[in-house]
């Protein structure tokens, strides 16, 4: 059983086995009909290309890497020091955005999927349009408190860099204007390009599910060609005041549809190709090999084994519009995780990961906390000391304060607010894709 079939339940049509059908489920009129058609019979109704995924419990393997992502993007917002050598972007070619766009696409189809299987597609574009709002307001909540933090600490502490480092000097030239940009997603200062990348896929999503719920497999198809034309046509989105998006919806777009493409029903088709040795082997010499290739970046003496042709083949590594090494990276990450992590593994239960679980499970707020912290530990690094011990202390008290947040939005979802459980249920799990 693959990671698809245990989350949703789900059976794709034309692809059960025979051998799982009991004698006893077979109904006499499905034996005729199995046997010869009747004359003058009706041909039955289309099967659809995704079936309804089954409510169960969290699938906890889901909230504890998006609950990671989220301590390693907190980190990799600090200035570079000893503890973000622990962040995985110095050990390979991706980095935890990857992983958070992934499980963002796979929750979005396994809730709003249900949601267009039990109530059409114009309910479920609905529930999507108002969980996209609530993402855009939780966007501009966080640009307020984000500048009103920087201009205060650049103003009191009268140090402009603050400003220019932040990004926020246009805003500070032409409030008028860039209030504006903002509102349209085209001006962000520093760490905030997650959330509006999100904001647009969240707005395809009512037409990737359509076309999931038509051809799976041809969606992912378009979502591959649009990835290319991307690369081929230099296709983005421009910035205010000037440039592009940090990361180009064209290209991320991929990632984000191979999430949902998994949740409803991929994973189950690959799940051959995920059990054979053969990709456990070529996932592992890929990461391998992406790992020396990251050594050569801090260590010159290295940069001489590695093939003039290769380097001009795979430089630059572009993290703006996906470079395929990073998303086939993602990838071997992915197949050994499926491989060796179990849905049922005991420690998923277990209290030292219960902090990340909880931060998985309510990353909207989480995220928005996280981006508010790392420049609270920017400047006290600044001011005070840059030194390893005080950035593995602001490090530490960031993820606990992210842990404690976290308890106490479970706390209140559990008991304060008593119609919380049953909305929980009713939605499935989504959190940053739908609210759960």
């Amino acid at each position: 059983m693959t990671i698809a079939d245990q989350v949703t339940g789900s059976t794709i049509a034309g692809t059960a086995n025979p051998a799982d059908v009991k004698p006893a489920d077979v109904k006499p009129a499905d034996s005729a009909a199995v046997g010869s058609k009747p004359a003058g019979s009706k041909p039955r109704a289309r099967a659809p290309a995704i079936t309804l995924p089954a409510i169960g419990e969290r699938e906890l393997r889901l909230d504890l890497f998006r609950g990671l992502a989220l301590w390693l993007i907190f980190i990799d917002h600090l200035p570079a020091s000893l503890l973000t050598w622990l962040t995985i972007r110095n050990y390979g070619l991706s980095d935890a955005t990857e992983i958070f766009i992934f499980i963002s696409g796979y929750t979005a189809a396994f809730v709003y999927g249900r949601a267009m299987l039990e109530s059409g597609v114009v309910i479920a574009t609905a529930r999507i349009l108002r969980r996209v709002w609530q993402i855009y307001v939780a966007h501009v909540f966080l640009f307020t408190i984000f500048l009103a933090e920087i201009s205060y600490v650049a103003t009191r502490f009268e140090n402009p860099l603050y400003t220019e480092e932040m990004g926020i000097m246009d805003f500070l030239k032409q409030p008028d204007v860039t209030i504006v940009q903002a509102l349209l997603l085209r001006f962000r200062p520093v760490n905030m390009d997650v959330l509006p990348l999100y904001i647009v896929l969240m707005l395809a999503l009512p037409l990737i599910l359509w076309l999931m719920k038509w051809r799976p497999d041809v969606t992912l198809g378009l979502s591959v060609l649009l990835y290319a034309a991307t690369w081929e046509f230099d296709l983005y989105l421009s910035a205010y005041p000037n440039g592009f998006w940090a990361f180009n919806p064209f290209a991320w777009q991929l990632l984000f549809v191979f999430g949902a493409w998994c949740a409803l029903g991929g994973a189950r088709r690959m799940s051959r190709v995920l059990a054979s040795s053969v990709t456990m082997w070529i996932s592992i010499a890929y990461l391998v090999a992406a790992f020396y290739v990251t050594l050569t970046w801090y260590v010159p003496q290295l940069s001489h084994l590695m093939p003039k042709l290769i380097e001009q083949w795979m430089y630059p590594i572009d993290k703006t519009n996906l470079d395929v090494l990073r998303f086939t990276h993602f990838l071997a990450l992915a197949a050994l995780t499926v491989r060796f992590l179990p849905r049922d593994w005991p420690g998923l239960k277990s209290r030292w990961l219960r902090p990340l679980i909880l931060c998985g499970q309510h990353s909207l707020e989480i995220f928005c906390l996280g981006v508010f912290l790392a420049f609270a530990g920017h400047f006290i690094l600044a001011e005070v000391s840059g030194g390893a011990a005080m950035h593995a202390l602001i490090s530490l008290s960031g993820v606990l304060i992210m842990w404690g947040v976290a308890w106490v939005i479970s706390w209140y979802k559990r008991v304060a607010d008593k119609s919380g459980a049953k909305t929980k249920n009713a939605v499935g799990n989504a959190d940053l894709a739908g609210g759960g």
